[in-house]
């Protein structure tokens, strides 16, 4: 592999992505000291031609997450960004999103910012998102910045960066928002117990620095020291150790809410005080609910694979529309970017793996802003007496779901999958079932579920999807859908059979 298709090869959709740290047994480390720094001054000749100044004249703010390998990489990007003449401001443990608010406040003004964050995979990845002050850089941004850091060499110099306070300009702006949404003093928070669970990686400073001074009960938080071991549990809202210890503490606490967050703070999800879990469509859900009242009849844009259930509960319970678009959560931002453009009010896109953004916040998904969003929901809800899981009481779930994946065993794994997924629709149609419009993938509807058939947006995989309001009914899907894949050797369908 030559040394441009080797920066090429760490492109992970919209940001950066490598193994940065060797273990034993590990896989191999690409992102290296030596990549990061020729990638951060890379970055500052795109940002460069992308505002029309000069490295000279541009401001770059650097921060990361608790990875172990953060604060090498931190130096070499830091070293990478100066030797171009940039400016550098280290923010330090940061989250992603208040990477991208230190281009918009006044007080940090950055031109542009890197985040080294890997979101919640494990401690051995790490990875570089990128900013400048319209939003985070699309794919072919990122294509380019890859293909021209080849071009730079390697400064090894130690070069200094300046300190920059963004998290606590980040927090001071989440407090402001909780404030004015309740609407009841300086201490807004007061009676309410809201449990934090961090993860280990960067959300601590939501409880202490955000709750903690309006007034909340922040006891029984949990892994909120920061720890790129990871120890107790991955931090991630889609993992269910993590939302078992999410949902034992809220109990536990016998809290008003508990709030997740994945390693840089971009997602999240929530447990009721019950216990029950706010994830997923639920998540969906509930954002849709507290916004409503204010863009009514407008549009939702979601991941593919939400259920039918959460359509009904849009569409019938709140008055909005729903628009499936394609996984991943720039494909979702850019999607309502499009439509609010074009005239169609939408205020939310909005992932089921808790990647949300909102219209009112520069579509910038944040896990930080959507937990604010509910905590006012859920204070504004104490003062009438009223429970935060009102607002979605009309959200129906089937009981029977699954998710799986299969793996493409040939080489050539997405014209493959792409064959696939022709003559899977083309058998489906000719069955007679059900084939409803999708942006992606193949969705089949089916009397009291629905099922789905996709390519990973990166893997040689293709995911599965399904959901039925019985056991039986799942059962009857889930032996049609394989039905219609026996012909694709190439694809193992194992974990259907193992499932079913």
């Amino acid at each position: 592999m030559d040394v441009k298709q080797g920066f090429l090869s760490l492109q992970n959709g919209s940001d950066v992505r490598g193994v940065a740290l060797a273990l034993e047994d590990g896989a191999f480390v690409n992102l290296t000291e030596n990549a990061v720094n020729r990638i951060a001054a890379s970055f500052v000749s795109w940002l460069s031609k992308n505002t029309g100044k000069a490295p000279s004249d541009l401001r770059i703010g650097l921060g990361h997450d608790s990875r172990l390998t953060a604060t090498a990489l931190a130096n070499a990007a830091i070293n990478g960004m100066a030797s171009q003449g940039a400016t550098v401001f280290y923010c330090g443990l940061s989250s992603t999103p208040a990477m991208f608010m230190g281009t918009l406040f006044p007080e940090t003004a950055f031109d542009g910012s890197v985040m080294l964050t890997a979101s919640h995979l494990p401690k051995d990845r790490n990875g570089m998102k990128f900013f400048t002050r319209k939003s985070g850089l699309d794919k072919q941004d990122i294509t380019e910045i890859l293909e021209s850091a080849a071009l730079f060499e390697y400064a090894a110099r130690n070069l200094k960066a300046e300190d920059s306070p963004l998290m606590k300009l980040y927090a001071k702006y989440l407090r402001e928002k909780i404030i004015s949404g309740v609407n009841s003093g300086e201490k807004p928070l007061l009676g309410l117990r809201i449990v934090v669970d961090a993860g280990n990686g960067g959300g601590g400073f939501f409880a202490k620095d955000v709750l903690e001074p309006l007034g909340a009960d922040t006891s029984g938080s949990l892994f909120l020291t920061p720890d790129g071991e990871f120890p107790n549990h991955e931090p991630n809202p889609e993992n269910k150790e993590a939302m078992n210890a999410i949902r034992d503490a809220t109990i536990q606490a016998n809290a008003d809410l508990g709030v997740i967050f994945d390693t840089d703070v971009d997602r999240m999800s929530a447990v009721l005080p019950d216990g029950r879990e706010v994830s997923r469509n639920a998540i969906i859900a509930m954002m849709s609910a507290i916004l409503a009242p204010k863009y009514p009849g407008s549009t939702i844009v979601t991941d593919s694979i939400t259920s039918d259930h959460l359509t009904d509960f849009l569409e019938k319970h709140l008055g909005l529309r729903h628009h499936r678009f394609k996984r991943g959560y720039k494909n979702v931002i850019n999607e309502a970017v499009r439509l609010n453009a074009e005239g169609v009010t939408t205020p939310l896109a909005i992932e089921t793996s808790g990647h949300g953004a909102l219209l009112e916040n520069y579509f910038l998904d944040d896990g930080a802003y959507m937990a604010v969003k509910l905590i006012i929901a859920a204070a504004n809800a104490s003062k009438t007496g009223e429970a935060l899981s009102s607002i979605i009481k009309g959200l129906k779930t089937a009981p029977y779901e699954c998710e799986l994946r299969m793996k493409i065993k040939c080489g050539g794994f997405y014209d493959y999958g792409i064959q696939v997924l022709k003559g899977f629709e083309e058998q489906a149609k000719a069955k007679g079932l059900n084939v409803v419009q999708s942006y992606e993938g193949v969705r089949i509807s089916f009397p009291g579920g629905w099922a789905m058939l996709r390519m990973s947006l990166h893997d040689p995989i293709m995911p599965f999807n399904a959901e039925s309001g019985s056991q039986d009914g799942l059962a009857k899907i889930l032996n049609q859908v394989r039905g219609l894949l026996t012909e694709y050797c190439e694809l193992d369908t194992s974990p259907i059979d193992l499932y079913n």
